[in-house]
C-alpha cells in the first residue's frame, strides 16, 4: 500500500555518474577530469559514490584507468567510494586500490545478461560465489545490482519472480543491499508497486534500492511510489548523465539534481547541498562536452518546500 502521508525524514542517494554516467561516453574522459567530478560530488554532500568499474578495458574502454583512478583518489571522512567488480580478478584489483566497498551486477534478463556480461545468469551467480563471500571475509561491503527488472530491450517484460529469485540469491551471498534497475526506463507506477510489494515480502526495505532511468520521463513517478512503499535508497547520476551500453534506448539515468529537488521540496533531507550539486552537474557537462538532460540542471534551482 502506498502511503504518501508517511514519508521519511531522510533518504540516501547513491551517486553513479563517475561509473554508470561516464561508461557510455564516446569521448575519452581523462583521469584528472574524473577526479574533478568526484571531488565536486563529494563537496556537494554525496556520501556514497561509485567511482569506476574493474572490468576488462575491451568491454568498457572509458573505465580503463580504474586502477589509476582508485589508487590516486581517497574518500574524505564520511564518504564511501565503491566500484563494480564482476569477478574475483576485479575484487583483487579493488583490494589493491584500498576500496572498502564493491558492487556486483547481473541482469534479470538472460539475453541482456549475455550481451552485458557474456555469461548466463547461472554462470554469473556461480562467479559471484567466488567474489562476494571473499570480499565479505576481507571486511568489504558488497552491493548488488539487478538490471532490467522493469523490462528488457530484447525480451520485453521480465517476470517478477525471476528478479525476486536473483535478488534473494544476492542477499544470501552477503550483499548488504540490492539495487533494482529499470535499465531502459520503461517502468510505470503500478508496475513499480507490484515489483516492490513482491520484493518486500521477503527482503527488508533497507536492503532494497531503486536505480531508475528516465528514458520515458517516469523515473520520479516511480521513485515516489517507492517512497510511499518504504524504500529509502535511490541511485542517481548528476545531470542525468549516462545509460547502459548494452541496452539500446537506455540513455537517461535519474538526474541527481531532479531527485534532490523533489525530495527537498517534500521536506525530505538528503544531506546534499543542491546549489553545489548543480555546480557538480556543470562540471560533468564541461567534462563530457555536451548538454546534459537533467531538468534542474537545465533550469536552475528555485526554493521550494512542502
Amino acid at each position: 500500500m502506498i502511503d504518501l502521508s508517511r514519508l521519511p525524514e531522510r533518504v540516501s542517494i547513491y551517486e553513479v555518474s563517475p561509473r554508470d554516467g561516464l561508461q557510455n561516453e564516446k569521448v575519452t574522459v581523462s583521469t584528472p577530469d574524473k577526479i574533478r567530478l568526484i571531488d565536486a560530488l563529494a563537496q556537494a554532500g554525496l556520501q556514497r559514490i561509485e567511482i569506476t568499474s574493474f572490468v576488462s578495458p575491451k568491454w568498457i574502454p572509458q573505465l580503463a584507468d580504474a586502477d589509476e583512478l582508485a589508487g590516486h583518489i581517497k574518500p574524505p571522512p564520511g564518504v564511501t567510494f565503491s566500484a563494480l567488480c564482476p569477478n574475483p580478478k576485479g575484487l583483487s584489483r579493488a583490494k589493491a586500490a584500498g576500496l572498502e566497498e564493491i558492487a556486483v551486477f547481473l541482469s534479470a534478463s538472460e539475453t541482456h545478461n549475455k550481451k552485458n556480461i557474456n555469461k548466463t545468469i547461472d554462470e554469473t551467480l556461480l562467479e559471484f560465489e567466488e567474489t562476494v563471500p571473499p570480499a565479505r571475509a576481507a571486511g568489504m561491503r558488497v552491493r548488488g545490482y539487478v538490471s532490467t527488472v522493469w523490462g528488457c530491450p530484447y525480451e520485453g517484460e521480465v517476470e517478477i519472480e525471476r528478479s525476486h529469485a536473483i535478488a534473494m540469491r544476492l542477499i544470501e551471498l552477503g550483499c548488504y543491499q540490492v539495487s533494482l534497475g529499470d535499465t531502459i526506463g520503461c517502468g510505470t507506477p503500478r508496475q513499480t508497486a507490484r515489483i516492490l510489494d513482491r520484493m518486500l515480502k521477503d527482503i527488508p526495505a533497507p536492503k532494497i534500492a531503486m536505480h531508475m532511468h528516465d528514458t520515458r520521463g517516469t523515473a520520479l513517478a516511480n521513485i515516489l511510489v517507492g517512497l510511499g512503499i518504504g524504500i529509502r535508497d535511490f541511485d542517481a547520476s548528476v545531470g542525468g548523465l549516462g545509460g547502459c551500453p548494452y541496452a539500446p534506448g537506455a540513455a537517461g539515468n535519474m538526474a541527481t539534481e531532479d531527485l534532490v529537488y523533489m525530495l527537498h521540496g517534500m521536506g525530505i533531507e538528503t544531506g546534499i547541498d543542491l546549489e553545489k550539486l548543480v555546480w557538480a552537474g556543470k562540471a560533468a557537462e564541461s567534462i563530457v562536452g555536451r548538454p546534459l538532460p537533467g531538468k534542474v540542471h537545465q533550469s536552475g534551482v528555485r526554493s521550494l518546500r512542502a
